[in-house]
C-alpha cells in the first residue's frame, strides 16, 4: 500500500501501515478505564506508547462503549487539553497526536494547542464537526456507527453490512470533500463493535479491500474489543492481546492503512510481518 496522509504539520506515509496508540483519559472505558484518567498519567502513558513504537497517539476523554452516557463538552476537553497540550507541545514525543471526540468544542481547542488529527467516532455528522473540519488542516477519521453509543448495541440490523457501510463512508466523505476537505486529509473507519453483531465485524473484516474501493485509506479499530472475547471466550479485555493481533494482521493483509490499538509494541512487531507478507 501507498500513499499519504495529510495531517496538519506532518505527512504521514502509508506504507508500512501506521500504528495508533490508545490514551484514554476516562473512568470508564471498557479496557483501561481510570488507569490513565489523571493527566500525568496519560501524558506518561503517551509517552510510554511513543517508546513502544507508535506513529499516532489518540487521545480521548470519553468512553463510547456500548451503553456509555454522554460526558458534557467542558468535562470532556477538561481531561484531554492539558494531555494535548503535553504530548503534542515542543516537549512531546514529536508524533502526531489525535483527539478522539464527536464534539467540536473538544476538538477545535485541541487543535489549537497542536492536535494534528480528529478522529470522529460519529463520523462528521454534526454540521460543527464539518465546519472546523473545512476551517483546519488536520487529518480527519470518519467512522461508522449505528446511532448512538447508548443504544448502538440494541439489535443492529444490516441486509449487508459492507455494502451498507461503504455507502455510508462514501456519502460522508463527499460531504467532506463538497466542503473544502482535501481527499488525502481523510482516512475511513469502519466502525468495529460500533453497532454491530459479531456477524458484522467479522463480515468488515473480510470485506476489507471492498471499503478500499471507497477511495480512501481504512483505519481499523478492534483492539481488545467484545468479539474477541466472543471468540475465545477471554472475558477480561485487557487478556484479549493474542486475538487483538490475530485481527491486526488480518487487518494488514486485507489492506489497512492504520490500526488503532492499546498494546502497541506486539502491534508494531505483527504489523511489520503481517506488511512484508503482503508485499511478497
Amino acid at each position: 500500500m501507498t500513499g499519504i496522509w495529510s495531517c496538519g504539520r506532518f505527512r504521514l506515509a502509508l506504507d508500512p501501515p501506521l500504528v495508533m496508540g490508545v490514551v484514554n483519559v476516562t473512568p470508564d472505558s471498557f479496557s483501561d478505564g481510570g488507569e490513565h484518567f489523571t493527566p500525568d498519567a496519560a501524558i506518561a502513558h503517551g509517552r510510554e506508547l511513543a517508546a513502544a513504537g507508535a506513529d499516532i497517539l489518540d487521545v480521548g476523554g470519553e468512553s463510547t462503549r456500548p451503553g456509555s452516557d454522554e460526558v458534557p463538552p467542558a468535562d470532556e476537553l477538561a481531561r484531554v487539553l492539558p494531555v494535548v497540550e503535553a504530548l503534542a507541545g515542543p516537549d512531546g514525543p514529536g508524533l502526531p497526536v489525535s483527539i478522539d471526540t464527536r464534539h467540536a468544542d473538544v476538538a477545535g481547542p485541541c487543535v489549537e494547542a497542536g492536535a494534528s488529527i480528529i478522529n470522529d467516532v460519529a463520523g462528521f455528522r454534526d454540521a460543527a464537526m464539518l465546519e472546523l473540519a473545512v476551517s483546519c488542516d488536520a487529518g480527519v477519521v470518519v467512522m461508522h456507527m449505528l446511532g448512538e453509543p447508548k443504544t448502538m448495541q440494541d439489535e443492529p440490523e444490516y441486509e449487508d453490512v459492507v455494502r451498507e457501510v461503504s455507502a455510508w463512508l462514501a456519502a460522508r466523505t463527499a460531504a467532506l470533500e463538497t466542503a473544502g476537505v482535501a481527499h488525502d486529509r481523510i482516512v475511513i473507519d469502519p466502525g468495529i463493535g460500533f453497532g454491530k453483531t459479531l456477524e458484522h465485524n467479522l463480515a468488515l473484516l473480510r470485506g476489507l479491500p471492498e471499503l478500499r474501493r471507497v477511495g480512501f485509506p481504512v483505519l481499523v479499530g478492534a483492539s481488545r474489543k467484545r468479539f474477541i472475547g466472543a471468540l475465545t471466550g477471554e472475558a477480561e479485555p485487557r487478556m484479549r492481546l493474542g486475538g487483538s493481533l490475530a485481527v491486526a494482521t488480518t487487518a494488514v493483509l486485507g489492506g489497512a492503512a492504520v490500526l488503532r490499538v492499546h498494546d502497541v509494541a506486539e502491534t508494531v512487531q505483527a504489523v511489520r510481518v503481517a506488511a512484508a507478507l503482503r508485499e511478497g
